[in-house]
């Protein structure tokens, strides 16, 4: 059964950093895109970042432009997403999600559908 394990969450002050991690059970993550959304409360869930099987393409969503980094380590199967300057409203739970195929969708609600694998999410709370 194919896995992902989110890690690196925690609480952080404004204008901190945190650095999230992905990482597989049962399959090989360099074979897939990666993607990044979170959920808040009240909220819809929104997406944050993808990258590519090979790294070579990588969105940001604009909220987190100039703040956020998506990168990848294939040799050890594991995608991170480094955060800093970290602001309240970037507090919620923050899932990884891998598909296949490249998502070619802007960050609208059919973002999330392009990627049928998920994990269970690791919570962020940015607060003082």
């Amino acid at each position: 059964q194919l896995q992902l394990v989110e890690s690196g969450g925690g609480l952080v002050q404004p204008g901190g950093s945190l650095t999230l991690s992905c990482a597989t059970s049962g399959f090989a993550l360099k074979y897939y895109a990666v993607g990044w959304f979170r959920q808040s409360p009240g909220k819809e869930r929104e997406g944050v970042s993808y990258i590519s099987d090979t790294g070579d393409i990588i969105s940001y969503a604009d909220s987190v432009k100039g703040r956020f980094t998506i990168s990848r380590n294939n040799a050890k199967d594991t995608v991170f997403l480094q955060m800093n300057n970290l602001r309240p409203d970037d507090t919620g739970v923050y899932y990884c999600a891998a598909s296949l195929w490249t998502p070619t969708s802007d960050y609208g609600p059919e973002l999330a559908e392009s990627f049928p694998t998920w994990g269970q999410g690791t919570q962020v709370t940015v607060s003082s």
